[in-house]
């Protein structure tokens, strides 16, 4: 049964679908596999700032948006008839209940999280693919460490922006809800709250500790 499924995997001569896709590779944890005009599209893990970022950004936009009855997926499937599309974040009009992808239409805000470092040729632009039907798009920049934030609007078929600010300063936006962060957060570098880091080399138990 297993050779059965690997054959089909790899001996396929028509365009690949959404669904093709969604029957055919097994679910997993790790590079996004994505199907865009009929190629399949696989996008290895981002780095360790792109998935820091975007841990922090899920958490911050979550509180902002579960007021309005709204979910924050990362990593989800979403379908635009034949494309299959993993968005880094995506706040959605309706939790996903067990379900392997929605369509794209059930988003409000769709986001992507660029990489630290400048990336090479032939990156895909997201939003052509995004304008599907999905009303904003937040770009996250986070190029030579140091992190901005961008909000596009749908207008007339295309993303327009609203609203911007880099790391230092604070982004504000209204809609499609409230939500306001400086982009340097998005790091998570500070130390905890009433918590120094220790000297490098330092161990546990010399002289000065107090056991409890």
């Amino acid at each position: 049964m297993r050779a059965r499924h690997d054959k089909a995997l790899w001996e396929r001569n028509e365009a690949w679908t959404a669904r093709r896709a969604l029957d055919l590779v097994p679910p997993h944890n790790g590079a996004r596999v994505e199907v865009l005009r009929g190629s399949v599209v696989i996008s290895p893990d981002g780095d360790y700032d792109q998935r820091t970022a975007q841990r922090e950004l899920a958490y911050l936009i979550s509180r902002a948006c579960r007021p309005h009855g709204w979910w924050v997926g990362w990593s989800v499937n979403l379908t635009a008839q034949d494309d299959l599309l993993v968005p880094h974040l995506a706040v959605l009009r309706q939790p996903g209940k067990g379900r392997r992808a929605m369509p794209v239409e059930a988003a409000v805000l769709l986001g992507e999280i660029g990489p630290s470092q400048v990336a090479g040729p032939g990156v895909i632009d997201r939003p052509p693919e995004y304008a599907a039907g999905v009303p904003f798009f937040l770009r996250v920049d986070l190029r030579n460490r140091v992190p901005t934030l961008a909000l596009y609007e749908l207008t007339d078929g295309e993303y327009r922006p609203t609203a911007a600010a880099a790391a230092g300063t604070t982004f504000v936006m209204t809609q499609p809800f409230a939500f306001s962060v400086d982009p340097a957060e998005l790091l998570d570098e500070a130390a905890p709250l009433g918590e120094e880091a220790e000297p490098v080399g330092q161990e546990a138990g010399t002289e000065g500790d107090v056991e409890g």
